[in-house]
């Protein structure tokens, strides 16, 4: 997958962020479907993923590419068609942080956000090999 900031720094400090919509919401939080995708310089390289009609509900982002570079998830057919992605390369990734207490958090490798940049249209996956990664794999600390 070819992954690329669907918003440059100093965009964000311009924009309030950019809509989003998950149709699907995210596991265990179903109703969160219209979003902002906020990025700010003083953040990079994490982006916040913030609901519209409560902005107290945020997720924080990072597109894995920091964290394992060679992170291939094996995106099922039936969500790239949802998505309506016929080549990876309109597609964009982001994985949840969880902050678990000072000096600690964790990325969801598992369940990846995808987004088609074409039209902002995204939606939580469950890769084919979902096998091969955690839910709560390290985030190392100079992220």
């Amino acid at each position: 997958m070819n992954l690329r900031p669907e918003i440059a720094a100093d965009e964000a400090e311009a924009k309030p962020g950019k809509a989003v919509s998950l149709p699907l919401g995210i596991l265990g939080f179903e109703h969160f479907r219209d979003c902002l995708l906020i990025a700010n310089a003083a953040e990079e390289p994490f982006l916040r993923l913030q609901a519209q009609n409560d902005p107290a509900l945020t997720f924080l982002l990072l597109e894995p590419v920091f964290v394992l570079p060679d992170y291939q998830p094996d995106l099922p057919d039936q969500d790239m068609d949802f998505l309506g992605l016929s080549d990876s390369r309109d597609a964009q990734l982001f994985n949840i942080v969880t902050v678990r207490g000072p000096g600690r958090a964790t990325i969801n490798l598992k369940g990846p956000i995808v987004f088609n940049c074409a039209t902002g249209v995204g939606k939580q996956v469950i890769p084919n090999n979902a096998a091969d990664y955690s839910v709560r794999h390290p985030l190392p600390l100079a992220c």
